[in-house]
């Protein structure tokens, strides 16, 4: 930590000292600039770019990949898509003239910069790992025109700081974890036509955006509340499902006035109707109208008549049918007894609907996880599934039979459209509405949060009776492609998984445009939190203990390939999704959720250390599953992260650096973790070395099945045990 700090200090003073020699070298570029592009060069650790030399000049020849310049000064830095890593300074308001920074769809991480160059008019950071709060210095930026923040893991409310932000044209903060009101200096953004805020737990009014001109605005998937005004209705694109809006209030009727006697109220209002003065009817002694009014009198009263005597005569028909349907129906089962009713046809929807709620309730409920959370399917941890929802009788529901209320929010939706069988679509994981999981969850709050990962959100959850849940909030981009038939399937999928080793669904949420996956929760954590972060677990982690996790994720992972049918593939291999029980049991969160991940996840995961070569291809198969296995163990015997970037370059990516040295006997040693202190046999460490050096083999072709792997790993446990 200290050396970090040393680092964080000297790290202005070597930058500023390269600025000074390059520009006297160079003479070029402004001297503030070259500072401030060789600082943020450094805090991004260095990355391997075109045309970038350190102490070079970046507005002269060669040309740096990404920079602008103007005569002497830096105008823009577009890095987009770079698989850029590391950090951004804090300052950043050093570049002179600088109107644009993009450095979006990379894997930067930590907080955003408090100072930032008053000259800017564009910053793109979307798509990052950027965490921490919104700074309120943006004040600062009165020229900024484009702000876009969206897919990061920023928290805390929206700072009050647009007011001086006049000529703002779009803001984008959708796909976040931010929280409380708008702030009411959004209502001076004057120049503001595009915002979207979708996919975040903001809350309260829409007022202060109701006089700005917006013509498109997108707060999808939040907790906004009250009426909508008027004039947001009329924005051209305008999406707000997902929102718990209060509009089922109406509002109250006006009160008559007595100068327009021709207003009547409504029906349904239980008030008499005021009669018009006595003067505004036809005169009372006209002859002419006494003698209409006796002769429609007439008729009337004939009709009537005539409409009593054909009721009489249906109902007499209709009692004479039964009772004649009754006696064949007698007939017919003293002739065969074993004959099916008929009053409830096998193809009506409904009678699914009762079977499968009859089957259901006699079914045991299953215990299960989520990831980037800790999950605990202990068989003591079984859910009460008639404590879920509280605004609905308690009823055993293998679908989400929607109730009244959600017609009326979500009338696009329901299960009996989605054909003959699906009812029986979802059999052991169970629906929970989302009133329910905002009750357990506290509205989603910020306390509650567990962490966030690829596909959104993660959640705790206590049920009224203790029992903690987890719920994994899917981003929409993340599910947002599906249909809502679709997403059942997907979730049917899931359900499916019986494994020891592989999380299974405890239940999933389908309302207010909302897709969410419950599971239980587990308070050991992920094997990314072991090796790094828990000192308690990880004195638990024994040489043995080691080998048992990877034993049991490699046969979670060999059931998913070898066992079902058709072989899935995990996608998302990582220590992070090895969850942790109290014993130590593993448990493998994540699976089945292959077809929800972004286009951009492969370039994520070989960002992070576990991708296999082929991925900078776009090819992703089994073996890639294995090769991100193989780098689990390389943690699991090394205590390293699989991505570092505050080592040694050549250290960095532990797959690279270990690569070349698992057959050496004294390299291997000095890698393992030291807190094994030598509990181990080199005979042991020799053969992990050799399955780690098999799955991580650059040639896909050349990495074992994951049976292959399971066997070795066992002959070892039941070896060393």
């Amino acid at each position: 930590m200290m050396a970090c700090l040393r680092w964080r200090v000297l790290m202005p003073v070597v930058c500023l000292l390269v600025a000074l020699c390059s520009s006297s070298s160079w003479g070029l570029t402004d001297p503030r600039d070259v500072y401030a592009i060789t600082q943020l060069y450094a805090f991004l650790g260095s990355p391997l770019l075109p045309g970038w030399i350190p102490g070079g000049d970046p507005c002269g020849p060669p040309s740096w990949q990404g920079v602008e310049c103007v005569n002497e000064n830096i105008t823009a830095v577009k890095l987009s898509g770079a698989n850029l890593g590391g950090v951004l300074p804090e300052d950043l308001g050093s570049f002179a003239s600088i109107i644009l920074i993009d450095l979006s769809n990379n894997h930067i991480e930590g907080s955003l910069p408090t100072v930032l160059p008053i000259t800017l008019r564009s910053l793109f950071l979307s798509s990052n790992n950027f965490t921490g709060r919104i700074p309120d210095t943006l004040s600062s930026l009165a020229q900024l025109t484009d702000l876009s923040l969206n897919h990061n893991q920023l928290i805390g409310p929206i700072p009050d700081s647009f007011l001086p932000l006049t000529n703002l044209i779009n803001m984008d903060l959708s796909n976040n974890d931010l929280t409380g009101a708008l702030p009411s200096s959004m209502g001076n953004l004057t120049a503001l036509t595009t915002l979207h805020l979708q996919d975040n737990q903001l809350s309260g009014l829409l007022d202060v955006l109701q006089d700005l001109p917006l013509t498109e605005l997108n707060i999808e998937n939040n907790l906004f509340s009250g009426p909508i005004p008027d004039k947001l209705l009329s924005i051209p694109s305008f999406r707000k499902d997902g929102n718990p809006f209060n509009t089922t209030v109406l509002p109250s009727p006006p009160a008559l006035s007595p100068s327009s006697p021709s207003v009547a109220p409504s029906p349904h209002s239980g008030a008499d109707i005021p009669h018009s003065p006595p003067s505004s009817f036809p005169d009372s002694g006209n002859k002419t109208s006494k003698k209409v009014v006796a002769n429609k009198f007439v008729w009337i009263s004939i009709a009537g008549l005539l409409v009593i005597v054909l009721v009489l005569v249906s109902c007499l028909c209709i009692h004479r049918c039964c009772k004649a349907a009754v006696t064949s129906d007698n007939d017919k089962r003293v002739e065969t007894t074993d004959a099916p009713p008929k009053t409830m046809p096998k193809q009506n929807p409904l009678y699914q609907a009762k079977k499968a709620t009859e089957k259901s309730s006699s079914e045991p409920v299953i215990g299960s996880r989520a990831k980037n959370t800790v999950l605990n399917p202990g068989k003591d941890h079984n859910i009460d599934m008639t404590m879920l929802d509280v605004a609905n009788p308690p009823r055993a529901r293998p679908l989400p039979l929607v109730p009244s209320e959600r017609i009326v929010a979500n009338p696009t939706f329901s299960p009996l459209t989605l054909g003959e069988n699906s009812s029986k679509m979802i059999e052991t994981a169970k629906f929970f509405t989302i009133a329910s999981l905002q009750q357990y969850t506290d509205s989603f709050s910020q306390e509650n949060l567990i962490g966030k990962g690829t596909l959104g959100a993660v959640y705790s959850a206590r049920l009224p009776d203790g029992k903690v849940l987890a719920v994994k909030k899917l981003d929409n981009a993340a599910s947002g492609h599906l249909s809502d038939s679709e997403f059942l399937e997907l979730v049917s999928r899931i359900s499916r998984f019986k494994h020891e080793n592989i999380l299974e669904l405890v239940g999933y949420c389908l309302e207010h445009r909302q897709r969410l996956l419950v599971y239980n929760f587990c308070r050991n954590g992920t094997l990314d939190d072991a090796l790094n972060c828990d000192d308690e677990i990880n004195k638990r982690l024994s040489w043995n203990a080691r080998l048992r996790l990877a034993l049991q994720a490699a046969k979670a992972l060999e059931y998913l390939h070898e066992v079902c049918r058709p072989p899935v593939v995990h996608q998302n291999f990582k220590s992070c999704n090895v969850l942790l029980e109290d014993d130590l049991t593993v448990r493998i969160s994540d699976c089945g959720l292959a077809p929800l991940l972004p286009p951009y996840s492969m370039a994520q995961l070989q960002g992070s250390g576990y991708g296999a070569p082929e991925l900078e291809q776009g090819s992703y198969s089994l073996q890639s599953d294995v090769y991100s296995f193989g780098v689990v163990m390389l943690q699991l015997i090394t205590g390293r992260k699989s991505l570092d970037r505050s080592r040694p370059r050549s250290e960095q990516n532990l797959a690279r650096w270990a690569f070349l040295q698992l057959h050496d006997i004294d390299s291997l040693s000095r890698m393992v973790d030291p807190s094994l202190n030598g509990t181990y046999s080199s005979m042991s460490l020799s053969r992990v070395a050799d399955i780690i050096s098999m799955c991580i083999q650059p040639q896909a072709e050349f990495r074992p099945p994951m049976s292959e792997i399971v066997q070795k790993l066992l002959q070892m446990v039941q070896r060393d045990s």
